[in-house]
């Protein structure tokens, strides 16, 4: 697992905010599983990961939310890639989605947060590791990975959420819409996938 200072620091922080951190992380990836499910002419799969999203934006915003999260994780299982010979490289990005998701359901499930927000923050950065790995046909070592400029961008922007959950002047609820509305608004993955108005 690509490891990184900001792990150390989210984990200090409240159970809604290390939530927050891993939703928004989540929310970057999101469109490379609607691009995978684009491809492979399964689109109900992504407006389901939705839903599932929606309602974890949902549990932050909303008090005592009543949300299933056991189905919900359920339904997430039923829509995770499967890798066959004829799998586009875009299937690992959306499995890679699919499992930061999990992660969130099981912190709501088992109570533990610090271990699924590290494991979020992995996943993101090794999506990106792995994506320019592929697109210059290298092999890395952890450490390497972690020296890579799309690697140390994706630990910027995770800073740069982790300073603004911080950030004392900012009101909870304020703060957790804007997060949404920014990150839906820029459409763009952490890989740079672009999120087109096909499914949203």
């Amino acid at each position: 697992m690509i490891k990184n200072p900001v792990q150390l620091r989210v984990e200090k922080l409240a159970d809604w905010q290390q939530r927050l951190f891993m939703v928004c992380l989540c929310e970057r990836m999101y469109p490379n599983f609607v691009y995978y499910c684009n491809l492979q002419q399964c689109e109900q799969d992504a407006k389901n990961f939705k839903k599932i999203l929606d309602l974890i934006w949902e549990s932050l915003l909303v008090q005592d939310a009543k949300i299933n999260f056991d189905l919900q994780l359920e339904k997430l299982e039923v829509i995770i890639p499967t890798v066959t010979e004829d799998s586009p490289y875009m299937v690992y990005p959306a499995i890679d989605a699919c499992h930061a998701l999990s992660e969130i359901l099981h912190s709501y499930l088992s109570g533990e947060i610090a271990e699924h927000t590290a494991k979020v923050s992995s996943i993101s950065a090794t999506t990106v590791a792995e994506f320019e790995m592929t697109k210059s046909n290298i092999s890395l070592s952890e450490s390497e990975q972690e020296k890579l400029s799309d690697v140390i961008e994706e630990f910027d922007l995770q800073w740069e959420i982790f300073r603004l959950l911080c950030n004392e002047n900012n009101v909870m609820i304020d703060l957790i819409k804007g997060l949404k509305t920014d990150i839906r608004s820029e459409k763009i993955s952490n890989i740079g996938v672009f999120l087109s108005n096909q499914v949203i």
